[in-house]
């Protein structure tokens, strides 16, 4: 039995422990918010928090969640009021949206890491997330601003 919390609620799988965590949160709890992108952990529509940690849970298996705490997008904050999430919102970041809950989850880790990342540390920092729709200048902006309120 894997022994994890989700968003705060203690959780216990019993199922194949090589199961992508994506894939337990999504379909057996119904936390959508995490999107499939690649499945190859190159996109970050996938990041969720591990222990704080920003991971891609397309490729992390249930069984190295165990014993920690995992935060999807819904568990960031409950009414959508993490200063990342406000500072997307004052931003108008999203265009299509597929990208975003990884991309917040990202720019919250770097974030809680490194309250007061300089340009080229949030470059890096959000490096492993793709938004198709191009929309980096205002993810480049919204995390700076983000950076002020954390």
């Amino acid at each position: 039995m894997i022994s994890m919390k989700i968003n705060g609620v203690s959780r216990q799988f019993h199922g194949d422990p090589d199961m992508p965590l994506l894939w337990y949160v999504r379909d057996e709890l119904g936390l959508t918010g995490s999107k499939f992108g690649c499945g190859a952990a190159l996109c970050g529509a996938c990041t969720m928090h591990v222990d704080g940690e920003a991971v891609r849970s397309c490729v992390t298996a249930v069984s190295e969640a165990d014993g920690s705490e995992v935060t999807t997008i819904e568990g960031l904050d409950a009414d959508g009021n993490h200063p990342v999430q406000r500072a997307w919102r004052a931003h108008n970041v999203p265009q299509c949206g597929y990208c975003q809950s990884g991309q917040i989850m990202s720019a919250a880790a770097l974030l809680n890491e490194n309250p007061d990342p300089s340009d080229e540390e949030i470059v890096d920092g959000m490096s492993g997330n793709i938004c198709r729709c191009g929309t980096y200048q205002r993810i480049f902006s919204a995390v700076r601003t983000a950076a002020q309120e954390v």
